[in-house]
């Protein structure tokens, strides 16, 4: 199977709500050509600077999402140009991207990482936290970051009812959060669910999904 063949298989089987972030992490310019031939535009990288390269070399009407752990002092090669950020798991990377967000006068949309994985290496707050954030006069001066919604990754584990409930975990958060509505929060976005989990994800409610190998193959991590 081509990755166009990959593509368009996945989005012919998707609910019309859902939208899918094309994971691109260490893979070549070539294979995101081959998705974008196909008329695949929403791409989703996992290393700030990968993605800077990336943007650099490729076409303009790309929508970048940095979907893997964010480091504070990266948050600047990114800023320019990321379309949205997955996941934003404290208040300090918040001001942060803030801070380089009015640089380039843009506002830039953020999830809020919620931690509902039993694993330890996973990142992410609780949903008081999140809670805590979205109500504290500090997150109301933010004028140049929207919180859009919410990300969460499900345990690494072949036990389908563990993910479930993780990912109704995640949709019950959202519900609970949405009625948080001020400038700079309104919540629309869940997202969970990747190539090994994604249809059960949608069956939870999410809205936007996160798959990679399923499209460009299996990565080869050198």
């Amino acid at each position: 199977m081509s990755i166009q063949n990959n593509l368009l298989e996945i989005k012919s089987q998707l609910p019309e709500h859902v939208t899918l972030v094309a994971v691109s992490k260490t893979k070549p310019t070539t294979d995101i050509m081959e998705a974008y031939q196909a008329g695949h535009r929403v791409f989703g990288e996992n290393k700030i600077q990968e993605m800077a390269e990336k943007y650099e070399s490729m076409p303009k009407d790309i929508e970048w999402h940095m979907i893997g752990h964010v480091q504070r002092n990266k948050v600047k090669y990114m800023a320019a140009f990321v379309s949205l950020i997955h996941g934003v798991d404290n208040f300090k990377l918040l001001k942060e991207i803030n801070k380089h967000a009015l640089r380039y006068r843009r506002v830039i949309n953020c999830l809020l990482q919620i931690k509902i994985a039993a694993e330890d290496s996973k990142f992410g707050m609780t949903a008081n936290e999140a809670t805590d954030i979205l109500k504290s006069e500090a997150f109301s001066e933010l004028k140049n970051i929207k919180i859009v919604g919410l990300m969460g990754m499900a345990t690494f584990t072949d036990n389908e009812n563990q993910i479930k409930q993780e990912f109704n975990q995640l949709k019950d958060t959202f519900e609970n959060l949405k009625t948080i509505e001020t400038l700079n929060c309104k919540l629309e976005t869940i997202s969970m669910g990747m190539s090994g989990d994604y249809k059960l994800a949608i069956d939870c409610g999410s809205t936007m999904i996160r798959v990679g190998s399923s499209i460009f193959g299996e990565r080869n991590y050198v």
